[in-house]
């Protein structure tokens, strides 16, 4: 069995961003009459500061364990993927930047009902990745183009995945 889990050095960030947004704004509401329109705006953006901040908490809360058999998340929000029930797999890149040097990578995953989405700021992201592939793999899961290049960009090189690679660039053209 292996364990994820998202390190504090790399929360802390959101917990920031959280913080900067919402004690301003609730800070405003609470101490200043603004009206209603102003409420409203001020109101819309503290929930969602609030909202971002719970995310963040969930997230950071959250352990997974990966065996040969299933990978599951422990949490406030559970869930469980069978390997042999997987049916959906997306690794997807999200730039910061206008030249795509920064960003970070999010791993969708799909098995029936349940669902689990992580990021690559847990630890052992590459590894949860391989593994996922591997998994993709076996079941002969249809990965779009995009996760097709996420893939090669993180060294996984599966015959198979090269091969449907090859196919997506080809049916892109």
């Amino acid at each position: 069995m292996t364990r994820f889990v998202y390190p504090t050095s790399a929360m802390l960030g959101d917990y920031a961003r959280a913080a900067a947004g919402l004690v301003p704004t609730a800070a405003v509401l609470a101490m200043t009459p603004v009206g209603v329109a102003g409420g409203v705006v001020l109101g819309g953006f503290s929930l969602l500061f609030a909202v971002f901040g719970i995310r963040t908490a969930l997230r950071h809360t959250t352990r997974l364990e990966m065996t040969g058999e299933a990978l599951c998340a422990f949490g406030l929000l559970p869930a469980s993927i069978s390997w042999r029930e997987l049916d959906r797999m997306k690794l997807a890149y999200y730039s910061t930047r206008r030249d795509r040097r920064s960003g970070w990578m999010q791993l969708e995953l799909r098995g029936g009902r349940s669902r689990v989405c992580v990021d690559s700021r847990i630890e052992g992201f590459a590894e949860l990745v391989k593994a996922s592939a591997r998994a993709a793999e076996t079941r002969r899961l249809a990965l779009d183009a995009a996760t097709l290049v996420n893939l090669e960009a993180l060294g996984v090189n599966r015959p198979a995945i090269g091969t449907a690679l090859a196919q997506a660039a080809g049916g892109a053209a």
